[in-house]
């Protein structure tokens, strides 16, 4: 992760209007920004689509941003929006959401899956494993889904969270204590409650 000094630096540079260090911006933040879409949305054409509309609308706004959060948690909490809102979209539209194939490194970081250098078969255990947590994430709420992307995927501080998801650092912990309950309801319905074993 970049250093937050040199993040200041580029984002007064930005404000003033320069366009190549808001360029330099997006080249350090472009792959969290679209692994946090993806993560969210399911669907690697999508996540780009939202990346780049986030980075246009951070330039867009970059003179109305204040540093009271990282310049990252503020990419982020306009990725989301953007993300939700296609959610929502796609949702009024035909009631399903398209889940993708793959993205076991992410996996990992439920911490569901160890993460010991594996073998030919325990690395295509984990493989299945975590194609079965990607699918049971996609039957949680947008909300309970972003809390456990920003927290065991993103590694994000409940302070960075709560900035991203607009509420308080208490109402943080509570959602993703019932997010990954309910992510543990999910598995164990479909009969995957071995993960916990």
């Amino acid at each position: 992760m970049p250093r937050t000094d040199e993040d200041s630096d580029l984002v007064r540079r930005s404000k003033t209007g320069d366009v190549n260090a808001f360029g330099e911006l997006v080249e350090r933040y472009q792959s969290l920004v679209v692994g946090f879409c993806y993560r969210l949305l399911g669907n690697r054409e999508d996540a780009e689509d939202i990346a780049q509309e986030t980075f246009m609308r951070a330039f867009r706004a970059i003179r109305r941003f204040q540093p009271r959060a990282k310049f990252s948690t503020w990419l982020l909490t306009i990725a989301k929006n953007l993300s939700l809102n296609l959610l929502r979209d796609e949702r009024r539209r035909r009631r399903d959401v398209h889940v993708a194939t793959v993205f076991e490194e992410e996996m990992q970081a439920v911490e569901l899956v160890p993460s010991h250098n594996p073998g030919p078969d325990e690395a295509l255990r984990q493989d299945e494993r975590a194609e079965r947590v990607r699918k049971a994430l996609f039957e949680l709420s947008d909300v309970h889904r972003s809390i456990i992307l920003l927290r065991d995927f993103e590694g994000m501080t409940y302070e960075e969270i709560a900035k991203v998801m607009r509420c308080r650092k208490g109402t943080v912990k509570s959602r993703l204590s019932r997010a990954r309950d309910h992510l543990k309801e999910v598995l164990v319905a479909r009969g995957d409650g071995d993960l916990f074993g």
